[in-house]
């Protein structure tokens, strides 16, 4: 069971996190140039954090367990988002022109899940999916487990093989856990993530793999908040939150929260914050990302929020 103190920590911590996000692009920041469509020179710089933002809403209205307030949040920033993809077609065109590319995929994916739907692009999505081309491309085992998951999420063919899949990524070979470094921890994130479709599906995840983050997920936390690595320790806060009875405690929900400014700022490191609005939006986005999905996933498996409920 989790704790009530830990529940209130991380609804105060998720929905302050939302409430500046959403001040941010509401304000003005997230407008795509539109070169954004074939310029793949600066993806960071306005499209990823977009898309991030808007994956982060569509958990919370997907999760059925924010507030009114953060509802209505989530629904205005999906809205933004989806006016700023020109309702699907920026991702269409994108996808058309780089038919190996799969943000348009995993993009989509998150609008998708709340009903913004795009024919055309589920249509190109199928027909890319036959390419050997596609399927050619050498890519990461968490991205392809990304790529699945989000053909799920919209209903496209084919079924994946998702034991396969989970056996070819990183967490996957049950490595020594004193050889987890940055990058694979982040990569062992996303392969949770994706294979429970961020907490939905917690059986998904494979036994083995449980076992084996109950048992070094707590270290590995320790050692990032050691450092004050706020984003990943937010990341591994929703890992724990989606392989079922948590096993970190209170340590993370807590410290992260005491990170936090009150305007709802989650910074990233210990890094000093730029005075300039629009670097710490830059550089913070994220973890505020971060933060409202594992409010959201922690709340919605202590609570029982239905991941069909879409308000």
């Amino acid at each position: 069971m989790t704790d009530t103190q830990v529940l209130a920590t991380a609804q105060q911590l998720g929905s302050r996190a939302l409430s500046w996000l959403h001040a941010c692009y509401k304000g003005g920041y997230g407008r795509l140039e539109d070169s954004t469509i074939i310029d793949l020179s600066e993806p960071n710089d306005v499209y990823k954090p977009l898309c991030e933002a808007a994956m982060a809403s569509s958990l919370v209205l997907r999760n059925g367990v924010a507030g009114p307030q953060d509802v209505r949040f989530a629904r205005e920033m999906l809205d933004v988002a989806w006016s700023q993809l020109r309702e699907g077609d920026l991702l269409y065109e994108r996808q058309l022109r780089h038919v190996t590319v799969t943000d348009p995929l995993e993009t989509y994916a998150h609008f998708a899940r709340i009903g913004y739907r795009h024919a055309a692009l589920e249509e190109l999505l199928e027909s890319l999916g036959r390419l050997r081309a596609v399927h050619a491309v050498e890519i990461p085992g968490s991205r392809l487990l990304a790529m699945a998951n989000a053909r799920r999420i919209i209903g496209l063919s084919p079924r994946p093989d998702w034991p396969a899949l989970a056996a070819g990524t990183w967490l996957g070979a049950l490595p020594e856990p004193w050889t987890v470094a940055w990058t694979t921890a982040y990569q062992s994130t996303h392969t949770v993530f994706h294979l429970t479709d961020w907490g939905a599906r917690p059986g998904d995840l494979p036994e083995p793999m449980r076992d084996y983050l109950n048992d070094w997920l707590p270290v590995w936390l320790d050692i990032w908040l050691e450092i004050g690595q706020w984003d990943l320790v937010g990341e591994l806060l929703i890992v724990d939150a989606c392989i079922g009875e948590p096993a970190t405690g209170r340590s993370g929900w807590e410290a992260l929260a005491a990170a936090q400014r009150a305007d709802g700022l989650v910074p990233r490191d210990t890094e000093p914050i730029q005075d300039d609005p629009e670097s710490a939006i830059r550089v913070h986005e994220h973890t505020a990302v971060v933060a409202v999905v594992a409010a959201t996933v922690m709340l919605s498996r202590a609570l029982g929020g239905s991941p069909a409920a879409v308000a």
